[in-house]
This record gives C-alpha cells, sequence and structure tokens, in this order.
C-alpha cells in the first residue's frame, strides 16, 4: 500500500509552499487508495511552539486534507531515535565528534582557503584517544566513503551523488535531542512511508537519508522533489510577495477548494484543463505530468480560480464558509433571508468571500443613507412618482415572490410610459442603498416586503428633502 506525508516543522504559520507539498502527497495517496500522514516535526524545541501547531492543525481542516494517521510529534519519539542511534553505535557506524565551534570555523576557513568545498573532515571518526575537555560531543553517522548514491527521483529523474563529495552528517546534538536527517529517517521507516514527497530544497538531504536507511537495513521509499514556488518577481515566495500563511487566504476570503486547484496547477497539468474539483485532482494526479520547473505565485490567476469555484459550489457550501464573513461585518443572520439563497443570488457577482459578505448587508443591514453617486444619479425628483406608485403597488402584492414584484414593476412603468430602467434603477438604489445588485425582482424577494416598502419610504422622503434644498 502506498503511504505518503506531510511532515511540516511548527515554527512558523503553514506556508503556501507547504500546502502544495501537503497537496500532492495527499493527492498521491487518494489516487492509488493509499494512505497519509501528518507528521508534526518539533525536534527544534527553541522555534518550534504550540502556536505553530494549531496554525498547522488549523490550516489542513480548513482545506480539507483529511490524514488517515497523526498527527504524530516526534518529541513524542526520542527514545526511538536514541534506540537507532544505539544500534548505529554497535554496529561500528556512529562516532562521538568532539570538535568545537572554533575548531571546525578554523577548517572551514583552511578549506576556503585552499579552494576546496567546505565539508566536516572527519578528523573524530576514528578517535580512540582521551577526549577533550569541557566538549559536549555531538554524535555523528559515518558516511560511506566510497561508492555512489543513486536516486531515481520521480520529479527530477536519476540524480547520481558519489559519497566522497558528502561528509559525516551529524545524527545528535550536543544535548541528546535527534538532528532532523535522522528522525525524518527513523520515522518514515517505522511509519511505513513508501513515497517521500517534499520541495526540492531537501534533495540535498537525500543522498544521506538514503545511506542512513541502508545503515539501518531499512526499506528506501521512493522520493519526488517538487520545485519551489516562487514570487512573481522570480525570487523565493516571501511576505514581501503578500499573503503567504494559507489561513491569511482565508481570511481574504479565498475558498479551500479554489486555492488548492491553483496550487495543483503550479508545477502539474492535465491538457488545458484549469478547473478541477478535490474528486478530480484526486482521480487525474500522478507525477508523470509534475514540471520541474519552479512556478511562480500569480495571485490574479488565483482570484480567477477562486470566482470560478464560487460559481459552481452547491449554495449550502457557499453559506457555510460565507457566515463568518457576514457575522465579522455585524449582521445578524436570523435577521433576515436563509444566507444560502442570498449566496446563490450572489455567486456570479463576487470574486472573494470578502467580496460577496460586502455586497449582502442590505439584506440583514437596515440603511439610513444612499451611495452619494447611485442617488445623485437614480433618486432624482422625476423619480418620485415611479417610487411612489411602486410603493403602492407593492404593499398590496398578495405574495412577495420575485415573478409578481417583476409584473408590478412592468405594469408601473407600462402605466407611466417609462423604460424598464426609469423604474427599475431608482428601484434599486432605493432598496439596497446603491446601484449594484443582481435581479432587482429576485433581490427584492429576498430583502423582504417590509423592508422595501420602508425603504422606498426613505428614498421618497430622500427625493422631498432633496428638492427643498
Amino acid at each position: 500500500m502506498i503511504r505518503t506525508r506531510f511532515a511540516p516543522s511548527p515554527t512558523g504559520y503553514l506556508h503556501i509552499g507547504g500546502v502544495r507539498t501537503a497537496l500532492y502527497s495527499w493527492l498521491y495517496a487518494k489516487r492509488f487508495g493509499g494512505e497519509f500522514i501528518l507528521r508534526i516535526e518539533d525536534t527544534d524545541l527553541q522555534r518550534s511552539t504550540e502556536e505553530s501547531v494549531n496554525a498547522i492543525l488549523e490550516g489542513m481542516s480548513w482545506l480539507s486534507l483529511d490524514y488517515d494517521q497523526g498527527p504524530i510529534y516526534q518529541t513524542h519519539r526520542f527514545e526511538r531515535y536514541k534506540e537507532v542511534i544505539d544500534q548505529l553505535f554497535a554496529k561500528g557506524l556512529a562516532y562521538y565528534c568532539y570538535a568545537s565551534p572554533e575548531e571546525l570555523d578554523e577548517m572551514r576557513e583552511g578549506q576556503k582557503a585552499r579552494g576546496e568545498k567546505p565539508r566536516y573532515d572527519g578528523r573524530y571518526r576514528d578517535f580512540t584517544g582521551t577526549p577533550p575537555a569541557g566538549v559536549e560531543p555531538v554524535i555523528r553517522f559515518k558516511n560511506p566513503l566510497d561508492g555512489e548514491v543513486v536516486i531515481e527521483d520521480m520529479v527530477k529523474g536519476k540524480v547520481v551523488i558519489h559519497n566522497k563529495e558528502l561528509d559525516d552528517l551529524i545524527i545528535a546534538r550536543s544535548d541528546g535531542t535527534p538532528t532532523y536527517n535522522l528522525s525524518v529517517v527513523v520515522d518514515d521507516w517505522d511509519m511505513g512511508v513508501t513515497h517521500v514527497i517534499r520541495g526540492d530544497d531537501h534533495l540535498n538531504n537525500t543522498p544521506r537519508q538514503i545511506n542512513l536507511y541502508q545503515a539501518m537495513e531499512a526499506p528506501i521509499p521512493k522520493f519526488a522533489h517538487i520545485p519551489m514556488v516562487l514570487g512573481e518577481d522570480g525570487s523565493r515566495l516571501s511576505k514581501r510577495h503578500g499573503a503567504v500563511s494559507v489561513l491569511q487566504y482565508k481570511e481574504m476570503g479565498y475558498l479551500p477548494e479554489a486555492l488548492l486547484n491553483y496550487l495543483v496547477r503550479l508545477g502539474w497539468s492535465h491538457g488545458d484543463q484549469e478547473i478541477f474539483t478535490m474528486d478530480e485532482m484526486a482521480a487525474l494526479f500522478d507525477f508523470d505530468t509534475v514540471n520541474g520547473s519552479p512556478s511562480s505565485f500569480d495571485s490574479v490567476k488565483l482570484t480567477w480560480i477562486n470566482e470560478q469555484h464560487i460559481k459552481r459550489a452547491s449554495a449550502d457550501h457557499l453559506a457555510r464558509h460565507l457566515a463568518p464573513f457576514m457575522t465579522q461585518e455585524g449582521c445578524d443572520l436570523a435577521q433576515g433571508p436563509e444566507l444560502t439563497q442570498v449566496a446563490d443570488l450572489l455567486r456570479d457577482r463576487a470574486k472573494t468571500l470578502v467580496e460577496m459578505a460586502k455586497s449582502a448587508l442590505y439584506f440583514y443591514q437596515d440603511f439610513t443613507e444612499f451611495d452619494a453617486d447611485a442617488a445623485k444619479k437614480h433618486l432624482r425628483p422625476v423619480a418620485a412618482e415611479p417610487l411612489q406608485k411602486l410603493l403602492e403597488a407593492l404593499s398590496v402584492l398578495p405574495n412577495w415572490e420575485a415573478t409578481q414584484i417583476h409584473q408590478a414593476i412592468h405594469q408601473v412603468a407600462e402605466d407611466l410610459g417609462l423604460g424598464m430602467g426609469k423604474v427599475g434603477m431608482p428601484l434599486r438604489v432605493a432598496i439596497t442603498g446603491g446601484g449594484q445588485s443582481p435581479a432587482i425582482d429576485l433581490t427584492a424577494e429576498l430583502i423582504g416586503q417590509a423592508r422595501c416598502l420602508s425603504r422606498l419610504r426613505l428614498a421618497l422622503a430622500f427625493i422631498a428633502k432633496r428638492q427643498e434644498a
């Protein structure tokens, strides 16, 4: 069975690049009926925070990237790492290194001066003398001195690294805590991970880790190193390019499936198709069509994809994600129409849920002022008569339904010999407060009869006051 994992470090927010890695891992497992694991790599005790852990869990929950196992915390597995290190010692494949920071700096400076690649020179690899006083040793792995490591990467293709290019990596710090390279190998072995999917910034670690798998006599997983996500200017994506935390996109009104749709296309394609449901992604995703080159983040394209998902989402799904934004705007959703109906009506006019929430306020909140430009154009003295006729016609409608509202508007226009725009636009401004809304009959139906009549009276009073001025 295929088993993949997402293994973020809780030293900051869950960023966009990490989400894409999680998504590719999740999709690959789903595609082949496998399992997806969430592992929290929190061995960096100084930088790991509970706040970051919560941000990761909240982000994964919002994205609906459900995991079959986890979250598993590396800090709960220290005994297991120590056990493996002891086994490596027993095999003669690990050793204490007593090199002080000053000694290492001096070693690297000398290598640079000679034009050599700075690397640990193995000076304590076979040390049998008396340990120097006052130095808390690290533990290093005895990397093979000869041969080569061959990586058959699912994205990069064949990568060959000669062992003589690798030094003896640290597998435990001087305080005894395991390093990333040790703990990740032990975890992937113990958890039966078959495919390691991660950013290509980890490619340099892979030959070292493969040597560790072999030293532990553990099965070696397959690797897929995916390119970095770059900013729009081609540099590494960072805060200066805008939002990079996944939860910021939630706050900005993006649907989770739209963000995932955008991210899956940052490096993967299926013909010319742009819009995918999660089920389609899971059915189609494979590494055969993952591009080996970095992709640039395009916020305009993301917003367009979000717009398409808003148009296609079910009304219930839209309303569920829209509700927090309405509450944030101070709306009492009990004092107005069903939010599903509002979301359904506004879906074709919004690029984000933030936009949709702001355009939906008049369904739940009354107002005392009109948009200045819209009022100047449409609430003029000439609009008083059609609005008065509408007030009379709409107040006696037995059924407050869009078809009857439309007929009443049409009849007033016909009786006054006016075009529908001369009646409909003043009505729109009167009942919504502005000049933009979906079809006025559908809008009026959802606003409700009592609110519409009250707002018509407000508009007539506004016009009368304007005439007096």
